[in-house]
């Protein structure tokens, strides 16, 4: 009998586009995800995907499948949203604040969807980048802060929500000396300047985890907008590293050059954090599930994280 779970496999997959990212985001193994969708083709009798394609295709069986969980699983979302308000009512207020500048490409689209959806939550982005959002939280001036990996030790009485892993690589001018390299090594920063967003040194990551490490200090350079750090970079004044995800359309017009740091590359993740009891309320889940959706369907190359 067709379950929601294998509505819910279903939709993965396609987004996915194959079984390993599929049984990430699903946090399943592999042979689970291989064993719900025999179960689909054993019920009906019919191949719900043509076999040996990447990404996965569909068969027409599938498509009409994947419709339906479409459908349904949007049906069940917002009946459990009415469900929410008649059980916790209507009342309801989240001030999200954020430490990384390019956090907007995403978290703005996500608040819109929700916005839809939860018309009467109180929903503001508080203003400013936040060098420490974990303060606001502390000081009841934000209902939910983003931060990195490495912030997430510490603190009581709130609860670390995982969004998502991505790699970080090093952006350098296709003119650059160093273009032509398969992967760049912290040496090669030395005699350089590093562009970055303002924000303190023990925030970046590749100065944090992939420069000081290796005694390497390079001259450093600031600007607040991601277009800026890239027109300097494309300029030969410095180079950079910043999330591909962020980088993805200047990279495949060719305005700079991606390369990744360090042979086996170096990745960050994207936490999300709240109070305790905030954490419960239907609101803060659906909002949570809402950045991850928006975030996987949208964003190139993102990594499932295990849940905190």
């Amino acid at each position: 009998m067709l379950e929601l779970r294998h509505l819910h496999m279903l939709k993965a997959l396609v987004e996915s586009g194959n079984l390993s990212r599929a049984a990430q985001r699903l946090h399943l193994t592999q042979s689970a995800i291989s064993h719900q969708v025999k179960q689909i083709e054993d019920h009906y009798g019919v191949l719900v995907f043509e076999r040996k394609t990447q990404p996965l295709r569909l068969t027409a069986t599938g498509q009409r499948l994947h419709v339906l969980a479409e459908t349904v699983l949007a049906q069940v979302a917002e009946a459990e949203r009415d469900i929410a308000r008649i059980v916790e009512g209507q009342a309801g207020r989240l001030r999200v604040a954020v430490e990384c500048h390019t956090c907007f490409e995403w978290l703005m689209p996500a608040m819109d969807i929700f916005r839809e959806h939860w018309s009467e939550i109180e929903l503001d982005l508080v203003s400013g980048f936040h060098a420490d959002p974990l303060a606001l939280l502390r000081e009841d001036r934000a209902d939910l802060v983003v931060v990195s990996e490495h912030r997430k030790h510490g603190a009581n009485g709130v609860v670390y929500h995982p969004l998502f892993g991505f790699e970080i690589i090093g952006i350098v001018s296709r003119l650059h000396r160093l273009a032509q390299k398969e992967y760049l090594t912290p040496q090669d920063f030395t005699d350089e300047t590093l562009v970055t967003y303002p924000v303190p040194e023990e925030m970046l990551d590749v100065i944090r985890i992939f420069l000081k490490p290796h005694g390497v200090e390079p001259k450093r350079r600031t600007a607040e907008l991601t277009v800026a750090i890239l027109q300097l970079v494309a300029s030969r004044r410095g180079i950079s590293a910043m999330p591909s995800w962020a980088v993805q359309g200047y990279l495949r017009t060719g305005y700079v050059q991606g390369l990744r740091l360090g042979k086996e590359g170096l990745f960050g993740e994207l936490y999300a954090v709240t109070h305790g009891e905030a954490a419960k309320t239907a609101y803060m889940q659906d909002f949570l599930e809402t950045v991850r959706a928006v975030s996987f369907n949208t964003l190139p190359g993102l990594i499932p994280l295990s849940p905190a």
